[in-house]
């Protein structure tokens, strides 16, 4: 045979074998070793990566108030983006800036320049591995771990799953402080637990123990507490896909699993309770310094920036009557926004009220704390 016929018939013959490789996926090598029967590979990432999977959760979120809020524009702000600001939250959890006073993890201290909503990327963390069995899922709750307080650093609350919840429904300030004379200044508008005391509540804690005919209930025995977790009650099963999941909003479904005689509307008597404690709150006497104002009703400022109190004939500071240490449900800071200041008891009955207000549950995340710190206050203001 001439050399060419035969370079020719070996082509062909090792070029076969390549279409026979790749002509259908049971192809098996001559005395291949069988593989270990398993979930399907393709199986497993389609659990996440489908669009059944993925559309009623993203359409679920659009609902929510993480996704609708208005509060992102305060995310640019270094004290404000560990929770309003996607980035701020995972750059908290990731360790990668401290306060200097109290040592905790923050956001970054000089802020951001721009500020997104929390997002899928916010609470979850990413891809890292796909070795589930030793590693854990991937695309996991970011923080799992027991929760350090912010106004007491000695104090961690752990709800498992639910401490991504806690760590930004928490307050940021402690109730009012006495001055040493039995009063308390108030010099923000923005005074309270700062909209985020719902995990304080449920634990029981950060408000003010007024003495009353009220017996206030152990910490941690709220049934809420004990016997359920923030995802529980606002992640459950949706009835109409508008509560559940993730809108956060409370589902029926979670509630009837327990209340099996239909869904609590208010705790009994707490909304009348506070009506009637903002009653009083908006009527208590106050008093402020009388401040020098020029002709379109501002501040006069000395040569350190600070302003000018009025005198009278004889040199004493002239005081002003303040009417109410809430005005319109807020902190009234008196007419000069300098500082108005109140007796010690209503600043604590104050707190009380703003406590249990932006708790925004009624009450139900802790029934028998909430309607003791309203009791109690609105018995010793009245």
């Amino acid at each position: 045979m001439k050399r060419s016929s035969l370079l020719s018939l070996l082509l062909i013959a090792f070029t076969s074998l390549f279409f026979i490789q790749c002509t259908h996926d049971n192809y098996v090598a001559v005395d291949g070793v069988d593989g270990v029967d398993g979930i399907d590979g393709d199986f497993v990432c389609q659990q996440c990566h489908s669009d059944t999977y993925r559309t009623p959760i993203h359409d679920a979120y659009d609902l929510s108030g993480h996704a609708n809020g208005e509060s992102w524009g305060r995310g640019t702000r270094g004290s404000c983006a560990a929770c309003h600001n996607n980035q701020g939250y995972i750059d908290w959890f990731s360790d990668m800036y401290v306060d200097e006073d109290t040592g905790l993890p923050i956001a970054n201290p000089d802020g951001y320049a721009n500020s997104t909503p929390i997002n899928c990327s916010g609470c979850h963390s990413t891809h890292k591995t796909f070795d589930f069995e030793n590693d854990g899922p991937d695309y996991a709750i970011r923080n799992t771990e027991a929760v350090q307080l912010l106004v007491d650093d000695g104090y961690f609350i752990d709800l498992g799953f639910s401490n991504a919840c806690v760590a930004c429904h928490q307050p940021r300030r402690s109730g009012p402080e006495d001055d040493g004379n039995g009063s308390f200044t108030m010099t923000s508008t923005h005074w309270g637990p700062h909209h985020g005391p719902q995990s304080t509540m449920l634990e029981g804690i950060e408000g003010e123990l007024i003495p009353g005919s009220t017996s206030y209930p152990a910490i941690g025995s709220a049934t809420h507490r004990t016997g359920s977790t923030c995802t529980q009650c606002h992640m459950g099963e949706t009835t109409d896909n508008t509560d559940g999941g993730h809108t956060f909003y409370p589902t029926a479904n979670a509630c009837t699993a327990c209340h099996t005689n239909g869904v609590p509307e208010e705790v009994g008597g707490l909304a009348a309770d506070m009506d009637a404690l903002l009653v009083l709150l908006e009527n208590v006497i106050g008093w402020e310094y009388e401040y020098e104002v020029d002709e379109d009703g501002e501040l006069i400022l000395d040569e350190d920036g600070d302003p000018i109190i009025v005198l009278d004939a004889n040199g004493d500071p002239v005081i002003l009557e303040v009417v109410g240490i809430l005005q319109d449900g807020h902190p009234n800071t008196g007419s000069f926004g300098e500082g108005a200041t109140f007796d010690i008891l209503d600043a604590r009955a104050a707190w009380n009220y703003l406590f249990v207000e932006e708790d925004q549950s009624h009450g139900v995340h802790n029934p028998a704390y909430a309607k003791a710190l309203i009791k109690n206050s609105l018995q010793a203001l009245d």
